[in-house]
């Protein structure tokens, strides 16, 4: 395919320097192909800026074209038409909701371990899940007209100052610095000292437990980057917000690496199989609760490193052999083990939270229920069909083959009737009613719990950040606040 056809016209408002957009799905496994293809890109993007002056200038999208600028810094900044635009560019990214099989509470004290680089006491493994049906879509713009930064969240504007948020910046701007001072050809851009007008949507329950503050700090990290022209690995900078958000930058399989350099560099995610090597995988979210939990996650981290000798324990004795294991069903696609491991150490994870002290508890009365369920459904089987795993929150996450689906469904209307909203019970990907027998009716033995799942997600694996192309998806206008919700 030429660049050519990889061109769109967007238009660009004339008091925002640039913009990027971000979904939720961590960094595209598929980089630009070669560093020719993305100069010639530029080169398109700057001539025909250049030879039309007015409010529209071109960028690079599409799947492979994840946009690394390589433009030489004095044709970065340029006026162009009476358009102050920043690489000629407004760019887009996404990022998807990334869903631990093995955790890592990360470490904020003792030996090599640093609370301001978020570094884990043990590795752990991911998946990401589809942006089609979860994602987090994040807007950043920069430009002279801006006073300081700022930033809304679901179209509340947040505190900027809170410390990771501001880690983040501080980190993204000082490898845009780095990279700028690199080249000896002019002096550091205007641009760089330029403030941020930053916007972000999640269209899954924030802060209950699905892992939005990783999906939201890859977000943002990807499209700071990308407003910036930042182009070094970005696990450090989205782990300065999230620790798990260091994964979220890639699709598929991800491991956090745990490092041991006391800087921390070393602590970085790696891809194990891409979105595309297990495509029978689904994963279900049961949604119990769409409300803000009571113990967040880092206080609930922090207290349990402060008092859980379990904690410890497990980071060193358990988890080393748990990823060689994990890693090895991942490869050989081998759902038994994969589905008995995923729940093994969700129940080891929460076992560790009841072992702090004071003591916490993030699942609910019908989490476990669910539990309950779905060991009376592998156990009418006689196999591992469908295996559950919880983050910090009541909502349980379900990984299953795509055959099993529909029964799985049904089972879970059986055991949590629906109250009142039956028809949009079930969200995502499409999934056909199936009858329950009576023999896995009779092995089902929870009692009904109406309402107990407010309602289903159903996705798969998906892949990393991706840029959206369409100027109707951005969250900021043109003065470099939020649109209006439609």
């Amino acid at each position: 395919m030429s660049w050519a056809c990889l061109c769109r016209s967007v238009s660009v408002p004339s008091r925002v320097t640039c913009q990027a957009v971000v979904i939720t799905t961590p960094l595209t496994v598929h980089p630009p192909s070669t560093a020719h293809e993305s100069a010639v890109c530029c080169d398109c993007l700057t001539e025909r800026s250049a030879t039309s002056p007015s409010t529209k200038v071109s960028f690079v999208a599409g799947v492979r074209a994840v946009g690394r600028s390589r433009v030489s810094p004095g044709r970065e900044s340029r006026e162009l038409g009476g358009v102050f635009c920043n690489q000629g560019s407004s760019c887009v990214g996404g990022k998807n909701l990334t869903i631990r099989m093995l955790r890592a509470w990360k470490a904020l004290q003792g030996g090599k371990r640093d609370e301001d680089l978020i570094l884990p006491i043990n590795s752990s493994l991911s998946v990401t899940l589809h942006q089609d049906q979860l994602k987090t879509t994040t807007t950043a713009a920069i430009s002279k007209d801006f006073t300081e930064d700022r930033i809304w969240l679901n179209g509340q504007e947040e505190d900027v100052g809170q410390p990771r948020l501001q880690a983040c910046l501080r980190e993204i701007r000082r490898l845009a610095r780095k990279r700028r001072s690199a080249g000896d050809e002019d002096p550091l851009p205007l641009s760089l000292s330029y403030k941020v007008h930053i916007a972000s949507v999640n269209n899954f329950p924030t802060a209950a437990g699905l892992a939005s503050s990783a999906a939201g700090y890859a977000c943002l990290a990807y499209a700071l980057a990308r407003v910036y022209g930042v182009e070094s690995d970005l696990s450090e900078v989205a782990r300065r917000g999230s620790g798990s958000a260091c994964r979220s930058l890639y699709g598929g399989f991800v491991e956090w690496q745990m490092g041991e350099r006391a800087d921390g560099k070393d602590s970085i995610a790696r891809q194990v199989a891409p979105e595309s090597h297990w495509p029978e995988l689904r994963v279900l979210i049961l949604v119990v609760s769409a409300e803000k939990k009571l113990m967040g996650s880092t206080a609930g981290m922090q207290t349990s490193v402060e008092t859980s000798s379990l904690l410890r324990f497990r980071a060193e004795s358990v988890v080393p052999a748990r990823m060689a294991e994990m890693t090895r069903c991942v490869q050989e696609r081998d759902f038994q083990g994969f589905g008995q491991l995923t729940m093994k150490d969700s129940n080891q994870f929460h076992a560790t939270c009841l072992d702090t002290f004071p003591p916490i508890s993030y699942l609910s009365d019908t989490s476990r229920r669910i539990v309950q369920l779905v060991h009376c459904f592998n156990a009418h089987y006689g196999q591992t069909k469908v295996a559950y795993t919880f983050d910090a929150g009541p909502n349980a996450v379900v990984f299953t083959l795509e055959d099993t689906v529909p029964e799985f469904v049904a089972a879970v209307r059986q055991c949590f009737p629906p109250e009142s909203n039956g028809d949009k019970f079930l969200k995502g990907l499409p999934v056909r009613p199936v009858p329950l027998s009576d023999e896995l009716k009779a092995a089902l033995d929870v009692d009904p719990t109406p309402g107990g799942v407010k309602y289903i997600i159903a996705t798969q694996v998906g892949p990393g950040p991706q840029i959206l192309d369409d100027p109707h998806a951005h969250l900021l206008g043109p003065d470099g606040l939020p649109k209006p919700a439609a």
